[in-house]
């Protein structure tokens, strides 16, 4: 019978939101979005680094454990954005263009 070694029981704490969990965010990313959306695209840039800031600043308090759990959030996010987003679209270019 297959046993999960360690390291794939660390995966059992990936921290995603339950789907029932999630709705209490939409009106305010809903909001929020919008109003990031309707920025000109040369505004967009900073506008999304300051609330992501104030976020960050809000939520963690400033210890060394604390901005260490904030900056891998943060390459977390880099990293979810790229598998999610970014490498499907480049596949597809991929497919329309061919590879390099």
């Amino acid at each position: 019978m297959w046993r999960p070694t360690k390291a794939c029981r660390r995966f059992e704490k990936i921290p995603y939101i339950k789907p029932e969990r999630r709705g209490k965010y939409e009106e305010v990313l809903k909001e929020l979005t919008g109003i990031l959306k309707a920025l000109p695209v040369e505004e967009v840039d900073g506008e999304l680094n300051y609330v992501m800031t104030r976020i960050l600043k809000e939520v963690y308090p400033l210890r060394y454990f604390h901005l260490n759990k904030a900056i891998g959030v943060l390459e977390c996010i880099k990293q979810e954005y790229y598998r999610r987003v970014a490498a499907p679209y480049e596949d597809i270019k991929i497919r329309e263009s061919g590879d390099v």
